[in-house]
């Protein structure tokens, strides 16, 4: 998730690019184009045979659509190179998380417009035994809770990033938020002295991302003001019909304390057939 600077500077630097390209102004440097073809106009100009100017989309504009898209996901580094097809699954549960995946992706609709008519599941994966549970245990039991019931490190994230992938190439807008930064970036951004500019820009790319993959929701320490947060997000998305993906270390019952009930009746009820409650052992640990 970048930080308030990044977005801004980057809100910045596309405003400029758009205003040289309007006036179709060359590079004082005489800079040189990705495309030298439409000069990353993404548009070819050419005079048609009763001498009109016209403009046909050049053939770069597809490829250049989804690296945007894939930029604006916001996709943490170390999950670059994370697929569904490299995702190991050689245990029951991993299968399960795996199985899950490619039945909500076969299931999902097959473009923007059906979509917003018709909306999606939430997508869900889930602790078996939440985080917050564990740490509630005496010390003599808490050991063998985490060995027992750890998910931590079982995939999660990486998993549904390779489904973010797979939408994002499909045509979808997807946004990727991790729940500790995302939390404190807007809470900075509400305490900004712009008259709520820069927390209604964060807000309005959550709410109107085709997708958003939240990722370890319930991580961040909980408030009244997080938790009204949590609440809108998840009610107006669940109002526009836009799914949620999302991934937790609390279980059902101790997500609900870090998130509030309201909102996770909300998350997890539009969850249906797609939430799975999960554990293994920790890959991390594991290497």
């Amino acid at each position: 998730m970048q930080n308030i600077s990044d977005i801004m500077a980057g809100l910045q630097e596309r405003a400029m690019k758009m205003s040289s390209l309007q006036q179709n102004e060359p590079s004082k440097h005489g800079a040189e184009y990705e495309c030298p073809q439409c000069k990353d106009t993404e548009m070819i100009l050419y005079i048609d045979e009763d001498g009109y100017s016209m403009g046909r989309p050049c053939e770069c504009k597809d490829r250049k659509v989804w690296k945007r898209r894939f930029k604006n996901a916001m996709i943490p580094d170390e999950f670059t190179y994370a697929t569904i097809e490299n995702f190991q699954h050689d245990t029951d549960m991993q299968k399960d998380m795996h199985r899950m995946t490619t039945g909500y992706l076969d299931r999902f609709p097959a473009h923007r417009d059906a979509l917003h008519k018709h909306g999606m599941q939430n997508f869900g994966l889930v602790a078996d035994f939440g985080e917050q549970r564990i740490r509630r245990m005496p010390d003599e039991s808490r050991t063998a809770a985490k060995q027992e019931h750890n998910s931590f490190g079982i995939g999660k994230t990486h998993l549904q990033i390779g489904l973010c992938k797979k939408l994002i190439k499909a045509g979808f807008n997807v946004l990727v938020i991790s729940d500790v930064s995302f939390m404190d970036e807007t809470m900075a951004a509400k305490r900004m002295s712009d008259n709520g500019e820069t927390f209604h820009e964060l807000m309005r790319g959550v709410m109107e991302a085709d997708v958003l993959m939240w990722d370890d929701i319930g991580k961040a320490k909980p408030s009244e003001s997080k938790e009204d947060l949590y609440y809108n997000v998840i009610n107006e998305r669940y109002k526009r019909k836009k799914p949620i993906v999302f991934s937790s270390n609390e279980d059902r019952g101790t997500l609900a304390d870090r998130i509030g009930y309201a909102a996770a009746s909300r998350l997890i009820g539009q969850c249906g057939d797609y939430l799975l409650e999960t554990k293994g052992q920790d890959w991390r640990l594991k290497r």
